[in-house]
């Protein structure tokens, strides 16, 4: 137990998958003999592709649909064997249904390579060995077997597995705190919110921030999947409650960035940045102890009350003393206090703190992201543009051709090699494609030559074990270093192929040659029926204005407004940025005549950026000083604001043509950021309503901004379309 406290959820992930294949092995081979345990193995390790750390119910679904999927495939090869011409058209049938699952989005990814990895194994049995029924069969018993563990691991790992999902949340957000600092004191300053550049260094920039935020988007929903489910107990309150806060810092971060590109790129400047990116740090490392405790379920160190004192950040501020830029070290200062006050929260929160959530349990259980696989999911990639379609067909005709090209090959005698470095490599769409076949080739000759220096150096019972532990690794690694998992991968699948066929060898020349086939031909496929990034944009485009509108709409309220619509709306907006970042990086590994336009996309995503950071400045201002903020003249300006920012991010598609509606002339107030003279001249702290009232302002001059960045970028990517 204390081991399992010092590994990351994704090694006790694979180290269980592991001790459960072992389990089923031996106890099959006990029952059976060997050679039906090596069967049930291959129909036990399809299944524990879908067992990953999740919640008792999502590992039934999951495991159960790969299963079940695994069963499918080899009983189709299994009827399918003696007729070759046949055999061939079922793989590119299995290929097909098999992405086809990709329809129910992120939850299919494990199941969708199960029937693949079924047929390879199948494949892999020779023929005339035993009736061409008995392979499917104990490829059942094993899948079904395998169910039974992962249900009954998942169950003993549910808490270990919870926590590690927090503190893997709490991790990001720190994480995130250091990269915003590092981009502050960089010397060319590749920040997005204080640059408007297109260097390298900034679109590297970005990427390194998109991907943080990703990172951090995807954490975030696992640990809601976990906590928000959980029964209501005092444990799970105060989960709840450490998860609330880490993201609320995300929007504080979000919000921190702003009004920094005001502070010019001098030295007074540098010298501002430097300090706020010097406070960031520290935050971080507390949250990195908060983490730590969450991990090894403990308290962390006892934090003074006053560890975080940033008012005096900006004491020696080279600035002169008429300089307008002194109007906004305070609200710096503020902000970086907020920031610090919450990460303070979680702490207390670990030291045994209560917090009432403003959520009842149901209400958080609506944030818990859908589970089962509903038909009704398939109607809507019906079309021939649907990229889940067209990469199902893709993928059919791929490792179909791959079969027939294997049987016309000197080295017929394996072709389910060639299958299997096809489906590997192929992906929905060309970045992850060139990534995989890259990590596939390194990979596969790695294992190739851990597999000659093992048969060369260790007995034959060594084997056994050896194959265990391949299996845990490519399990394991597969997120996170995949020409690891790769490589282990190739190890498993030669041991196996071996241990249902040790006439044949272990062939590693083949194997290496059909590697290197395999991923020319996956590249090669990767141009037929092409789901470019650019077919999306309009319709990513149109997400991020609406959800924009719709969040503004809650935030932009001093009425309480509905705790969990309001939620969703900001999670809806935070996901539609994240989806067009991640399609723009997408299309950089795309040909360069069908990729999307960077700089003007980049600028939608840089003034999405900056209207989100806006709108939660302005909630969370209207959430704690509440109190001070009922003047009628600042009653007016939220209610004209909310107008304003509706008409702007209007969305039309007149002729079937995505494209933005016109949007009225800016109001005359719209103040321009960079107007320092509209700075009002006490702090924040002291007089909170100038400073809102020109937020207002500021959100409808840059709600203009998104709008003409939107309709560049889509007018732009028409024009390349054309092309």
């Amino acid at each position: 137990m204390k081991l399992a406290h010092r590994l990351p959820a994704y090694a006790l992930n694979g180290a269980t998958v592991a001790l459960g294949i072992a389990a089923i092995q031996f106890a099959v081979g006990a029952l059976a003999g060997p050679h039906a345990a090596l069967l049930a193995v291959s129909g036990a390790v399809c299944a524990s592709l879908a067992d990953v750390p999740n919640t008792p119910a999502r590992t039934w679904q999951r495991v159960s649909a790969a299963a079940l999927l695994a069963f499918a495939s080899a009983l189709t090869v299994a009827a399918l064997r003696p007729h070759p011409i046949a055999l061939g058209l079922g793989i590119g049938a299995i290929a097909f249904f098999a992405m086809m699952t990709m329809a129910w989005g992120a939850r299919a990814n494990s199941v969708s390579f199960a029937p693949i990895l079924s047929l390879v194994f199948s494949m892999a049995v020779p023929v005339g060995a035993q009736p061409l029924w008995e392979p499917a069969a104990w490829n059942a018993v094993g899948g079904a077997a395998y169910l039974l563990w992962a249900l009954a691991s998942g169950a003993f790992w549910q808490r270990r597995y919870r926590a590690l999902a927090l503190a893997e949340t709490v991790q990001a957000v720190a994480e995130l705190l250091r990269a915003r600092a590092e981009l502050l004191a960089a010397p060319h300053r590749p920040d997005l919110a204080t640059s408007s550049s297109s260097t390298s260094e900034d679109a590297a920039a970005m990427q390194g921030w998109v991907k943080g935020e990703a990172a951090l988007a995807d954490r975030l929903q696992s640990a809601r999947d976990f906590i928000f489910d959980e029964a209501d107990t005092p444990a799970a309150q105060r989960d709840t409650a450490v998860l609330l806060r880490a993201i609320e810092l995300r929007d504080l971060l979000l919000a921190s960035r702003l009004d920094l590109d005001l502070l010019g790129a001098e030295a007074e400047g540098r010298w501002i940045l430097q300090r706020v990116a010097s406070a960031l740090l520290p935050i971080a490392l507390a949250l990195d102890d908060a983490a730590d405790a969450l991990r090894q379920g403990s308290a962390p160190a006892q934090m003074a009350a006053n560890a975080f004192d940033f008012s005096r950040l900006f004491a020696n501020a080279p600035l002169a003393e008429g300089d307008a830029r002194r109007r906004l070290l305070p609200a710096l200062a503020d902000r970086l206090q907020r920031l610090a006050a919450e990460v303070q929260r979680i702490h207390a929160l670990l030291h045994g703190a209560h917090e009432s959530s403003p959520l009842t349990r149901d209400e958080l259980r609506r944030f818990v992201a859908p589970e089962g696989f509903p038909l009704q999911a398939l109607r809507a990639h019906r079309s021939g543009q649907s990229p889940v379609l067209r990469h199902a067909l893709r993928s059919a005709l791929a490792l179909a051709s791959a079969y027939f090209i294997a049987r016309a090959l000197p080295w017929s005698s394996h072709p389910h090699w060639l299958v299997l470095s096809v489906a590997v490599v192929l992906r929905g769409n060309l970045e992850q494609t060139l990534s995989r076949r890259n990590a596939r080739v390194l990979g596969t000759l790695l294992g190739c030559a851990v597999v000659v220096a093992l048969a060369w150096a260790l007995s034959h019972a060594w084997l056994g074990p050896v194959f265990l532990v391949a299996v845990a690794v490519a399990h394991a690694f597969v997120l996170q270093r995949y020409w690891l998992t790769a490589s282990a991968a190739t190890v498993m699948a030669l041991l196996q192929s071996h241990g249902v066929d040790p006439s044949g060898g272990f062939a590693i020349g083949e194997r290496v040659a059909d590697t290197l086939l395999g991923a020319l031909l996956a590249w090669g496929f990767s141009y037929v029926l092409p789901s470019w990034e650019r077919r999306q944009v309009p319709q990513l485009v149109a997400s991020v204005l609406k959800s924009l509108s719709d969040y503004a709409g809650h935030a932009l309220s001093l009425q309480a407004a509905d705790a969990v619509e309001q939620r969703f709306a900001r999670r809806r907006a935070y996901d539609a940025l994240g989806a067009l970042a991640a399609a723009l990086q997408r299309s950089m590994a795309e040909p360069k005549a069908v990729q999307l336009p960077l700089r003007e996309l980049a600028a939608v995503l840089d003034h999405g950026q900056r209207l989100m950071a806006h709108l939660s400045m302005v909630r969370l201002t209207l959430a704690h000083r509440s109190a001070e903020l009922t003047e009628p003249t600042l009653v007016g300006a939220l209610g004209e604001t909310r107008g304003a920012l509706t008409a702007t991010l209007a969305w039309r598609e007149p002729g079937g043509t995505a494209a933005t509606k016109a949007a009225p002339a800016m109001a005359a107030d719209a103040a321009d950021p960079a107007d320092l003279s509209r700075l009002p001249q006490e702090p924040p702290t002291e007089q909170i309503v100038p400073w809102l009232l020109r937020r207002l302002q500021v959100l409808r001059f840059d709600a203009r901004q998104i709008h003409t960045a939107a309709r560049t970028a889509l007018a732009r990517s028409r024009s390349v379309k054309a092309a």
